[in-house]
């Protein structure tokens, strides 16, 4: 060996040795502002902390497992190594609400060994963004977690630096479906849900605890949002609140209690925590894309963003029913229609309006077997290939063709999970035959088997097995009563939009959602993706079919969701009458939702207070046209728009769809205004919303 080659060998070694003996235990962000220490305890218990702009933002928080029949993974640890990565990176979305997305990062990979036996390993990738950060635990195959490991508890934790502003939902471990509430963390009660444990569809175990996305804003005003990535094979997690303000991760169990099932080698969501100086930058993140895997789909070509119509909502408000059977109400037990909705004429007159007014997607529900068996203890009464007999879906199917109509499936399971999954492909099969690329999934029940819940591993794995199966079928999904969106979009692009919040069906036979709730959405459960929030009533009262209840907003407000919540399927959700004038012609204001877009090359929020209003402007994909939503709460607000986002150079004839002078959600819903004007990038608007109102505007190059 010549003395230079010793030398080098010399110099590795203490160079290695020197990184294990001082190994790294912080990363940044690539602009620098965010940062992620990590470090054991006297007791070798892992933590973390996070700081911006070097104050800290997460007190040093405890990460750790309880297992079953083995001893728990929480201290007694050490270093084992440690990895420093970066990436930055362009990839396309085949839709979604920018053209490009750029994956920009700095990583830290520790491996932490336990010092006495049975000496297992773990390593905590963490990913810092400029927006956010992400960590997982990944278990690698190892002997002594060879057999089969059951999760008990999962100890992570987010330490809060103070008593923030919050915006929460409960955690329910089968439902989203609730009105947000506006509290400090320490104020954060659900006990007045308590009822809600009634229902075999909501489960509610810790009344102080949230379901994520859950928003916060510091007494310093920078906004934080605590969610999860890339949630595959494992449980949903909520987050407990402790008294000295620490959120404690809550995984939803199985029916024996048990929180996760696995086996070596196993990793886990990322833990997710966005940040940004104001609501906007949370929702122009796009930190749990990243996050998740590049899409496995070789081919899609096949999927394809929509608006469509549906029989739906005349279900809802009692015009029509679900189910064939003949009686005085619908499948829902509520006072409404005889006839059954789902008939072959009905479809036929919403294909033919859907083609006189260009709407792609006519959604059909209602028109298989079982609708009237719903809500029982029945199992497999759904069949989800057996039309009723008044309804012809091959006759259907090939009109809607004919009419260059998209049909939109519908399979709606009674949370029959189980049984569902023995008909996936029978089902899928048949939409495929008959060339329906689109299927909405429900789960409107109490989970089966009994003692599941929506939110657990068992459906967490039911739900992704749907879109796989649906994949195969070239079929996009549209699942309601779904588990939270965790980006999960970016691997499977079919998995197109989702429930999981109380959405416009509400309005039809309930109290309802308060003006505010759409103004706290765009920073709560659209961080985790898409929502099918399904917007567009017109006849914002329906007293012809219920007479107590209404949508809480305007029909300027109705048009301008459609900017504000983004979903690549967009609902035109009122009966296709309310969309006609006296003269049979559209109604003035279905010029935008014909007009507006459902993919876009890019998103901008431009203004916005959690709670109080927001205000979007998007590019449409492959266009030269720019799209505004602006909503408020239930006050009446001015706010000055600069329209420097538009294209410079540029001309656009700006239309624009105002409340009326004496609009008000409640009073004097309807009352609208039309102008147009000739703008530029260098102009600005003075956007006036009513109470419970909005503006809704199209800028169309000149």
């Amino acid at each position: 060996m010549t003395y230079m080659k010793a030398l080098s060998l010399i110099l590795l070694s203490s160079f290695l040795l020197s990184c294990n003996m001082n190994p790294q235990t912080n990363v940044t962000s690539p602009n620098g502002q965010l940062a992620v220490d990590f470090s054991l305890s006297g007791d070798g218990q892992p933590n973390y902390k996070v700081s911006y702009e070097g104050e800290k933002i997460i007190n040093p928080s405890a990460l750790g497992f309880e297992f079953k029949d083995r001893p728990a993974f929480r201290d007694g640890l050490r270093i084992q190594n440690t990895e420093s990565n970066s990436a930055d990176e362009t990839w396309q979305p085949v839709w979604g609400e920018q053209k490009e997305v750029r994956n920009h990062y700095n990583e830290l990979l520790i491996t932490l060994q336990e010092t006495e036996a049975p000496n297992r390993l773990v390593n905590v990738r963490f990913r810092v963004y400029d927006d956010g950060i992400g960590f997982r635990y990944e278990f690698p195959a190892q002997e002594n977690m060879a057999d089969s490991v059951f999760i008990m508890n999962e100890q992570t934790e987010f330490a809060l630096t103070g008593d923030h502003q919050t915006w929460w939902i409960p955690a329910d471990y089968d439902s989203y479906e609730y009105n947000y509430t506006q509290s400090k963390v320490s104020e954060v009660d659900a006990s007045e849900f308590k009822s809600e444990n009634e229902r075999v569809d909501r489960q509610i175990d810790n009344f102080q605890a949230v379901n994520t996305p859950v928003t916060m804003k510091t007494g310093e005003g920078l906004y934080l949002s605590f969610h999860e990535a890339d949630l595959t094979d494992y449980a949903g997690m909520t987050l407990g609140i402790t008294d000295d303000l620490k959120l404690v991760s809550e995984l939803v169990p199985w029916a024996d209690g048990t929180k996760v099932k696995t086996k070596a080698p196993f990793t886990t969501p990322w833990r997710t925590i966005q940040v940004g100086q104001t609501p906007g930058d949370l929702a122009e993140s796009f930190l749990l894309q990243n996050l998740n895997d590049p899409s496995k789909l070789n081919d899609t070509s096949w999927i394809e963003p929509l608006k469509y119509t549906g029989i739906w909502w005349e279900m809802h408000i009692g015009k029509t029913a679900w189910n064939y059977s003949e009686r005085a109400e619908d499948s829902y037990g509520q006072q409404g229609g005889t006839q059954h909705g789902a008939n072959t004429k009905n479809a036929k007159e919403y294909i033919d309006f859907n083609n006189r007014a260009n709407i792609k997607g006519l959604l059909i529900e209602g028109w298989n077997t079982g609708w009237e068996f719903w809500g029982t203890d029945s199992v497999g009464f759904f069949d989800f290939t057996t039309p009723y007999t008044d309804f012809d879906l091959r006759e259907v199917a090939s009109y809607a063709q004919e009419n260059d109509v998209a049909l939109i499936g519908h399979h709606e399971t009674s949370g029959q999970a189980a049984h569902y999954q023995t008909r996936l492909d029978a089902a899928f099969k048949l939409y495929q035959d008959v060339g329906v690329h689109h299927v909405k999934t429900g789960y409107a029940g109490g989970v089966i088997p009994k003692g599941e819940y929506h939110h657990g591993q068992f459906m967490v794995r039911h739900y992704r097995q749907v879109v796989k199966t649906a994949a195969k079928y070239q079929i996009g999904v549209n699942a309601h009563e779904p588990i939270k969106a965790t980006g999960i979009r970016r691997t499977y692009p079919n998995m197109m939009t989702r429930e999981g919040v109380r959405g416009m069906e509400y309005n039809a036979w309930s109290e309802g959602m308060p003006p505010q709730h759409t103004t706290i959405l765009p920073f709560t459960r659209v961080l985790g993706g898409p929502i099918d929030y399904t917007p567009g009533i017109f006849d914002i009262t329906f007293d012809k079919y219920r007479e107590k209840e209404q949508v809480h907003s305007t029909l300027a407000n109705q048009l301008a969701l459609y900017v504000v919540l983004y979903s690549p399927m967009q609902m035109a959700a009122d009966l296709p009458e309310n969309y006609l004038a006296e003269d049979d012609e559209f109604h003035p204001a279905f010029q935008f939702i014909q007009d507006v877009a459902v993919d876009w090359d890019e998103s901008k929020v431009l203004n916005s207070e959690i709670g109080d209003y927001v205000i979007t402007a998007r590019k449409e994909k492959g266009a030269d046209n720019w799209f505004l939503g602006a909503v408020t709460d239930e006050n009446e607000r001015t706010k000055k728009v600069s329209l420097d986002f538009l294209d410079d150079g540029q001309t656009y004839q700006a239309t624009i769809y105002r409340d009326g002078k004496d609009a008000h959600w409640e009073d004097n819903p309807t009352a609208y205004e039309i102008e147009q004007h000739e703008v530029t990038s260098q102009d600005s608007l003075d956007l006036w919303m009513a109470p419970g109102g909005g503006t809704a505007i199209s800028f169309e190059v000149k």
